[in-house]
């Protein structure tokens, strides 16, 4: 049996290094954030490839921290700039349908004001719009429902909160 490399053999080292991080699993990740308007109506959009309405945000790109990732998503999909101003929510969301697990992320946006300025910019959205709490409710799936409730909740109480499945991991 081989020995294994170490850091004295840099070259060898950062090959066995690489060749372990080629076998471990890869996790999707999805940051939205929670923006508000004046009136704490939040910001929802209506995305063309699925069904139903989400947070504005998105899926990370290869390497991408997920605080970018809103900052990125945003500004290509609404041309808003947004500041990131904290962690609300972290949901493992299990695997599902075709998909493996994820980590979805939900960050604290802060109040924006843009009176009636907000359209898409491209063709993943078809709308986006300032709702109060209860209409949101109607128009989020479920798992998003469950993780607004979290968000705003982990907003007013000033701490972050940890989900599975946008509940409450089982003890």
């Amino acid at each position: 049996m081989k020995p294994t490399p170490t850091p004295a053999d840099p070259d060898a080292w950062n090959a066995y290094l690489a060749e372990g991080n080629a076998k471990q699993a890869r996790k999707r990740v999805a940051a939205d954030v929670l923006l508000r308007d004046s009136s704490g109506s939040v910001l929802l959009v209506n995305p063309t490839y699925k069904p139903g309405w989400d947070l504005p945000g998105g899926m990370a790109e290869a390497n991408e921290p997920p605080e970018e990732t809103v900052v990125r998503e945003l500004r290509e999909e609404l041309g808003l700039d947004v500041v990131v101003r904290g962690l609300l929510v972290v949901d493992w969301v299990a695997p599902h349908g075709p998909w493996d697990d994820q980590i979805a992320f939900i960050f604290d946006g802060g109040t924006i004001d843009v009176e009636g300025k907000l359209k898409p910019h491209d063709k993943e959205l078809s709308e986006a719009r300032f709702v109060d709490l209860a209409e949101a409710g109607g128009l989020l799936r479920d798992r998003m429902r469950r993780r607004l409730t979290e968000a705003v909740r982990a907003l007013r109480e000033g701490r972050t909160v940890y989900l599975h499945d946008g509940q409450a991991p089982p003890d």
